[in-house]
Parts: C-alpha cells; sequence; structure tokens
C-alpha cells in the first residue's frame, strides 16, 4: 500500500491482540489484491442495547486505483467475530472489482431468434431454423412456459444457442412474439 495501514477504535480500549489480527486480515486482502492504495480500519461500539449486549461496529475502507471499497459492519458483540464479518465482506467486494478490472464478468448468451422447422411431438424432440440457415436441435426439456405438443412448424421461438458434442442445441426455448435485435 502506498499509505500504511490506518487503525482507529472508537469507545474500545487499545488492544495489540486486536491490532494485530486486523493487520493479518489487511495482509490477506493484500496477497489478494496488491494494488491496494490505502486502508483504514475503524472499531467502534457505538451503542449499548438491553438484550443484545454491546454491538461492535466495524467500518473499512479501502482505497483502490479506479475507486474504493466501503464496508460498514454492525455485528457482534465478539470483536473478531465482527471483524472476520466485515473482512469476509470486504474480500467480495474486492473479488468483484478484481473481475471487473480482468474484464472476467460474466455475460450472458444472447438470445437467437428462429422458427420451427420440425417437430417430432411423440419423440419428445425438434428441430428450429435460423435466418442465418443453422439448425438447433431442442427437446420438451428444453421447452420454457410452453409444451412442445402445442409447437407448430413456423411458430416463432427464442433460445440460447449451444454447440454440443452433438452439433447446435437450443436450450431454454420459449414461444411468443419475439423480435431480433
Amino acid at each position: 500500500m502506498q499509505i500504511p495501514l490506518q487503525i482507529s477504535m472508537r469507545d474500545i480500549p487499545r488492544s495489540e491482540a486486536i491490532d494485530s489480527h486486523i493487520r493479518e486480515k489487511v495482509d490477506k486482502l493484500e496477497q489478494f489484491y496488491d494494488r491496494m492504495t490505502s486502508c483504514r480500519v475503524t472499531l467502534e461500539m457505538p451503542h449499548k442495547h438491553k438484550h443484545q449486549g454491546k454491538l461492535m461496529n466495524v467500518r473499512i475502507d479501502i482505497t483502490l486505483p479506479q475507486g474504493e471499497i466501503n464496508v460498514n459492519r454492525h455485528a457482534n458483540e465478539d470483536a473478531y467475530v465482527a471483524i472476520r464479518d466485515a473482512f469476509d465482506a470486504a474480500r467480495r467486494q474486492l473479488e468483484d472489482y478484481a473481475r471487473k478490472q480482468r474484464g472476467k464478468v460474466k455475460r450472458h448468451a444472447e438470445p437467437l431468434h428462429g422458427h420451427v422447422d420440425r417437430v417430432f411431438k411423440e419423440e419428445g424432440y425438434g428441430f428450429i431454423a435460423t435466418e442465418e440457415g443453422q439448425e438447433f436441435y431442442f427437446s420438451s426439456e428444453n421447452m420454457v412456459n410452453a409444451a412442445l405438443e402445442l409447437l407448430q412448424p413456423g411458430d416463432e421461438v427464442q433460445f440460447i444457442g449451444d454447440a454440443g458434442a452433438e452439433g447446435l442445441q437450443a436450450k431454454r426455448v420459449s414461444t411468443g412474439k419475439h423480435h431480433a435485435s
């Protein structure tokens, strides 16, 4: 980190053990993502509840090259549990940030459009033809909100195409009026 770790404690006595625990958690985050610019961790005990005891508040502010991660958890009476939960949340956010930076965000397949070319109702399968001349196999298990028995050649369908071991296959086939983008 360019700026050293800052640990603040409010309404809590300073503890070398807690400081050390926080430093270990930050080190683990840095092993995962070594381009963190700064990290500030604040522990406080702002409220005393009659039935729950004293709930620890943990705030983590991490500065990154192109963003920031902020976690604010009112977690637990146990400081170590509260710190663990807050750092788990920070790790998940940091993982999402790193995935976006690497361009590894999961993208859903664009639906394809076509029409039922042939349907074999007794056997439970059929074929869809696209305007590009491709033919996709589908079975009754691939139908969404429709029954294979009601399909007729020429019906418009929308589906997700997949290249299987046995050729092109249509998944999540739905019927109705669909407009190609």
